[in-house]
């Protein structure tokens, strides 16, 4: 059996919980691996959007029920197996992840708020979060960062611009409408797919333009 050599998924405190549950579970249907770390303030909006306090005694508990709640709020709209994950405490950072010899296929931090975005440009590593993505970058591995916020000021701006010069990918949180969204849940899903793109895991989150224009309407994805 090949060594486990696993995403890992970064959630910071910025609103869009819902990108995050659909990345992970975008990840864990393609068959990778997943190491989480679910960043304090990342709990606090997770509470206010979904109603789930994620608790580190109780992670698994708390993952499966989060995942499996639609963007709209709809419990138990996916099945969801979380075998596949490792939960790394946010407080953690003697955690595997903190070193560069652990061995990881990435990092995908989604959503990424401007002081998750401003702490990993300037290599701060105040918590598990942010030193993992700073070890990501120095190992010239994959990171994406789903920036989401707006507007943007020059300072958060030229954070990113730090980032991409660094090798990251920067991916904001914008939807677009061409696949033919009808539901909340198309809108997120389409942006999680982007960030799956990204690090070139299959999916089938959106539909993808063909090169022809559609009297509007569309199926939707996986969730």
């Amino acid at each position: 059996m090949p060594p486990r050599r696993p995403w890992v998924v970064g959630v910071s405190g910025a609103s869009g919980t819902p990108y995050a549950a659909s990345v992970l579970r975008g990840l864990l249907r393609a068959g990778e691996a997943v190491d989480l770390v679910v960043s304090r303030a990342s709990r606090l909006t997770l509470l206010d959007e979904t109603g789930i306090a994620f608790r580190d005694a109780h992670w698994r508990e708390d993952l499966r029920a989060w995942l499996a709640r639609g963007a709209d709020g709809t419990p138990d709209a996916f099945d969801v197996d979380v075998s596949g994950v490792r939960h790394w405490a946010a407080g953690d950072l003697a955690a595997g992840p903190s070193s560069g010899s652990y061995p990881v296929k990435g990092m995908l931090i989604v959503p990424a708020s401007t002081a998750c975005v401003a702490g990993v440009a300037l290599g701060l590593s105040k918590d598990l979060l942010q030193r993992v993505a700073s070890v990501t970058l120095k190992e010239r591995r994959p990171l994406v960062v789903a920036v989401r916020e707006t507007p943007l000021n020059g300072q958060t701006l030229r954070h990113l611009v730090a980032l991409d010069e660094a090798g990251a990918v920067v991916l904001p949180a914008s939807p677009a409408f061409y696949a033919g969204a009808t539901h909340i849940q198309d809108l997120v899903d389409f942006v999680a797919g982007r960030v799956l793109d990204a690090v070139d895991v299959p999916h089938k989150l959106y539909r993808r333009w063909e090169g022809e224009l559609r009297a509007g309407g569309g199926s939707r994805g996986e969730g």
